[in-house]
């Protein structure tokens, strides 16, 4: 017969077996800096919020905590939406050097160049999150080139996709949207355009204190450039005018998800990003 102690040690292993998944469904802060791989797809058409949150995404990775993040840049990855295109080439050669892909130009090349960095660190064990600043057409050209290329990878279980926004949604072709969502752990978050929602919110039609609080001379070279190339396209030709940015203010409010995967949802807004993370 089993012994009363041996059925009590059971009860116990199981109940925290039962707790670890359950934290583990709650995907919000489990990226490992040491295997994990973070992708910040922009799709940069037609509002220029984009190169303010590439300006603050790279804020973020200058800090000492986030510095030896493995992650890769995505320009281009827009959905069905019209308008014109925000050429952004110069602000990402700025920021992120020769870390990024150009998807506007040439889509199939740069999903085979993207896929080529997942599948390291796939097989390295590592786990791939996708921060949409966009829509979701790309990511799904990407899963299916994986599980061409890749058939034994379960891309439900090790690719996380993060989207905050209804319209980037509505903007996604449908079959594309349903397909992510079946293919990928996706994950819908409150939007970052909110202040009090459950995550930060990026989006101040009037902060301009960012002049006073960052030092680093690459940093403030990156949101000058930021700032000028989205001070240019505003609302030009028919491209979305983003108000908060044409008064003078800051949008980086897809950076939200980042600080999702990241795990530092307790940011308020603009004003305590910069006072956190600007030196």
């Amino acid at each position: 017969m089993v012994s009363r102690t041996l059925i009590i040690i059971a009860i116990i292993l199981l109940s925290c077996k039962n707790n670890d998944l359950d934290n583990g469904a709650l995907q919000a802060g489990s990226f490992n800096i040491e295997k994990d791989l973070l992708l910040v797809q922009y799709d940069c058409k037609t509002d220029v919020d984009d190169l303010h949150t590439i300006a603050a995404f790279v804020t973020l990775m200058s800090d000492p905590n986030f510095s030896k993040i493995n992650y890769h840049a995505v320009a281009g990855t827009y959905g069905i939406q019209s308008g014109l295109y925000v050429p952004p080439n110069p602000l990402l050669e700025l920021a992120f050097k020769d870390n990024w892909t150009d998807a506007h130009n040439n889509t199939q090349t740069a999903v085979e160049q993207v896929r080529s960095k997942i599948t390291a660190t796939l097989l390295n064990k590592g786990d791939v999150w996708i921060a949409e600043a966009g829509q979701s057409d790309f990511t799904a050209e990407l899963i299916k080139s994986i599980q061409a290329n890749l058939p034994e990878i379960n891309t439900s279980e090790n690719i996380h996709v993060v989207q905050h926004s209804d319209w980037n949604e509505k903007s996604t072709s449908p079959e594309d949207l349903e397909f992510v969502k079946k293919n990928t752990d996706y994950h819908k978050i409150p939007d970052g355009n909110v202040v009090g929602n459950g995550t930060p919110g990026f989006l101040s039609a009037e902060y301009t204190q960012w002049k006073d609080k960052i030092t680093n001379p690459k940093l403030i070279e990156v949101w000058e450039l930021a700032i000028e190339i989205s001070n240019e396209y505003n609302g030009k030709d028919g491209r979305y005018n983003n108000k908060a940015i044409s008064q003078g203010g800051i949008d980086f409010s897809d950076l939200s998800e980042v600080c999702w995967i990241l795990g530092i949802n307790d940011i308020k807004d603009t004003a305590e990003f910069f006072n956190i993370y600007s030196n």
